[in-house]
């Protein structure tokens, strides 16, 4: 089956494939979002330092990042519900390495691998879609759904995790996760038929580890610069990157089997698509992804009680995008990325302005409003991530507009970590146990980092706006 005629298997085929595409990007999200409500759990057990708190929330983005684009490629070359069932299997091995892990080297390892196996399913999930549903009214209704995945796998991931916590310990999350997992790679091969692209673009393995060592290199000098800007190993590392990332740009740009076309960023909806999901990933998602620490640490609410405010922002992003494919057709896919970027960024700075004294309820109308916008955002993006590429190349426009969004989570995580926490902190930092001095600093850190965050979508909706198609 190619993608030049829809498939004739008709609507009963067409929902398998779009429960099994939403399901995989569900439990991916859950595996991604998991240690963000355990996360001073995880570190006391893991006997993590600050940077390597840095890694247990950023290390999955690395993976997610380095793969996507090559596993998109995969998907459209050969097949799929093949490149779909595959990565389910490489997510599980590594949720299940995840709960055996002694330290946090093997963790930070295992959450990586974790990020290669998501990285095929989402990439190939979109495509999937892309597949099984033609453009129009039927792909937005559809995109809406995948979009509502997004959400809810933000959601329930970070529940998941802080209840099994109390129950029994962070570990078990990661084994539901696994068999959560396998089963649904059997569904996906016995019930989702096999698609690809009529024109086979090739691989792409030199680009992809220029690209996974280059934003390793990036994370790492950013984390090693809060002991110190000037010193020899953050400099080094920010040199390493930036050659690493212009090798990979050279590459991209002369090879006949670019795992992205980088002339794509000449078309302006692919700009607009790609900049809007670095801003999403680099903005709330950053911010979120700290969040449950900082509310564990300095306001003192526990894990689930943070996981249930996480819940209020990403519960409120589900419904959202599923009600979004009801917005009039005559607005645009960038105006719709542009409002929920805005939207994501008036939510953060109703976050901002808080004290060590805060409760709950301060922090709930942000949230809200946040979620709102995101709801919007993910539906907009699950769908322009198709259309703004060429047909046939579904895999790789889902897998350039997700690279984007984990890029910018990664860098993000690291970004808010190292304007949030003091530096020279260290682990005392985000301990359960600090003193009135570090609660005000950690404050103070934590509205810093809320109005980065939504600078950064500001200024992605700015050149989301400013991408109009040339007539």
């Amino acid at each position: 089956m190619t993608d030049t005629a829809p498939s004739p298997a008709g609507t009963t085929n067409s929902t398998r494939a779009l429960t099994i595409a939403a399901l995989g990007t569900l439990l991916t999200l859950m595996a991604f979002t998991a240690p963000l409500a355990t996360i001073n759990s995880t570190a006391a057990d893991l006997m993590s330092d600050a940077a390597g708190r840095t890694w247990i929330l950023s290390s999955m983005s690395i993976g997610l990042a380095a793969a996507l684009l090559t596993t998109g490629t995969v998907a459209d070359d050969f097949g799929r519900r093949r490149t779909f069932a595959l990565g389910a299997a490489v997510l599980a091995v590594g949720a299940i390495v995840c709960a055996v892990s002694p330290n946090t080297l093997i963790f930070v390892l295992a959450r990586i691998l974790q990020g290669l196996g998501g990285a095929a399913v989402v990439a190939s999930s979109l495509g999937i879609i892309a597949h099984t549903h033609p453009a129009g009214p039927v792909r937005a209704k559809a995109s809406g759904v995948w979009g509502a995945s997004v959400g809810a796998g933000i959601a329930l991931g970070p529940l998941l995790a802080a209840a099994l916590d109390r129950w029994a310990s962070w570990r078990e999350a990661y084994v539901v996760l696994a068999i959560a997992t396998v089963a649904l790679a059997v569904a996906a091969h016995r019930l989702v038929e096999e698609s690809r692209s009529d024109a086979p673009r090739g691989l792409d393995p030199i680009g992809a580890l220029l690209l996974a060592t280059g934003i390793a290199a990036l994370l790492a000098a950013l984390v090693e610069g809060r002991q110190g800007w000037t010193e020899v190993s953050p400099i080094v590392l920010f040199v390493l990157a930036v050659l690493l990332l212009a090798a990979f740009a050279i590459i991209e740009l002369r090879s006949a089997t670019a795992m992205l076309d980088l002339t794509l960023f000449r078309h302006p909806p692919f700009l607009a698509a790609t900049v809007a999901a670095l801003a999403n990933g680099g903005g709330i998602i950053a911010l979120m992804s700290y969040m449950p620490g900082f509310l564990g640490t300095v306001l003192g609410i526990d894990a689930l009680g943070a996981a249930l405010l996480l819940f209020g922002w990403s519960a409120t992003s589900v419904v959202t995008a599923l009600l979004a494919r009801r917005l009039p057709a005559s607005l645009s896919g960038r105006t719709q990325l542009a409002v929920g970027l805005v939207g994501v960024a008036i939510g953060m700075l109703m976050l901002t302005g808080l004290s060590e004294n805060a409760s709950w309820p301060r922090l709930l109308p942000g949230l809200l409003v946040a979620g709102l916008a995101s709801g919007v955002l993910n539906a907009a993006l699950g769908r322009e991530a198709v259309a703004s590429v060429p047909a046939g190349r579904g895999g790789m426009g889902s897998g350039a507009n997700n690279t984007a969004r984990y890029v910018g989570s990664a860098i993000g995580v690291t970004v808010v970590a190292v304007v949030a926490v003091p530096a020279g902190s260290g682990a005392r930092g985000m301990t359960q146990s600090i003193s009135s001095h570090s609660a005000t600093a950690l404050t103070e850190g934590w509205n810093t980092a809320a109005l980065v965050t939504a600078a950064i979508s500001v200024i992605g909706a700015v050149v989301v706006a400013a991408s109009r198609s040339r007539r």
